[in-house]
């Protein structure tokens, strides 16, 4: 079945919260589309969403939450990314400057220059397990602002749930971004989509790991980038020994061989990695 979650106020919050209601509860399996501001709660039109409120939306515009029936904490969570469409403009900010680009089709513009489009979803999370009020800004385990430009449309990213009824939030179009994030802003845009949500109880993660066109990812994040460097890897040699039969040393050997590490984002408050082991890589 697929789902409409419309733009309004009862479906846009930018923090997250295992208090807030659900704006919508689906089964395992169903699809959402949905449609949100740019980060900054502008809209496609260009004019800022209105009412907003502080502390509750001074992160991300996000849609959601979505509840999945049946979902408990300490599962795991499969969120297909099915279609992303940036709105018509967006915008980088760098330092003092604001570079505004024309969105069209597969290409943006700005200050004369031309780049390749390849949009995807800055944050795809669910609340901390913790009560209260939490920023939207740094990724966490159960996802969030991970800021990966591999997760475009066709890509499955899947997610170790913190709360019974998975509260998956969506948001932070991103028109185009390279890895690393520096200037700490992509192409911020507005976006629309659509979402497919499954359960799967045959796998238990401690991090996000994602399947993309051709190759497999493994998530790590904290303030000190070697650290992130090791849970990802840490993921990837898990990944390996469940995917390829092996111990988790020889598991570690291949993963020498074959995976890259790839800085996702340094702006985040932690810091991401994300580890890519390519279908090809390992016959």
């Amino acid at each position: 079945m697929i789902h409409e979650l419309p733009l309004e106020r009862r479906t846009l919050h930018g923090h997250f919260s295992r208090a807030l209601e659900p704006a919508l509860t689906v089964d395992s399996g169903d699809a959402v589309r949905f449609a949100v501001p740019c980060s900054d709660w502008r809209l496609a039109d260009g004019t800022r969403f209105e009412p907003t409120s502080s502390p509750e939306d001074d992160g991300h515009a996000l849609a959601g939450p979505i509840e999945v029936r049946g979902a408990r904490a300490g599962g795991t969570l499969a969120v297909r990314i099915d279609e992303l469409v940036p709105g018509p403009w967006g915008d980088t900010w760098a330092g003092d400057a604001v570079v505004g680009w024309a969105l069209a089709g597969a290409r943006g513009t700005a200050l004369g220059r031309t780049v390749s489009l390849a949009p995807f979803l800055g944050v795809i999370g669910m609340p901390p397990p913790e009560p209260g009020v939490h920023t939207t800004r740094p990724p966490r385990r159960s996802g969030g602002n991970i800021d990966c430009k591999e997760l475009v449309a066709g890509s499955t990213l899947f997610l170790p749930m913190p709360v019974d009824g998975a509260l998956l939030s969506a948001g932070d179009g991103h028109a185009a971004q390279g890895d690393g994030e520096v200037s700490g802003t992509a192409i911020e845009c507005p976006m629309s989509g659509q979402l497919t949500l499954e359960l799967r109880d045959d796998l238990t993660l401690d991090w996000p790991c994602a399947r993309i066109d051709g190759a497999w990812l493994t998530f790590g994040f904290d303030a000190d980038l070697d650290v992130a460097a090791r849970i990802a890897t840490e993921g990837m040699v898990a990944l390996l020994a469940r995917e390829h039969d092996l111990s988790a040393d020889e598991a570690l050997a291949f993963a020498s061989v074959v995976v890259d590490l790839r800085v996702t984002q340094v702006v985040n408050q932690v810091k991401g990695v994300h580890a890519v082991l390519r279908d090809d890589a390992l016959r």
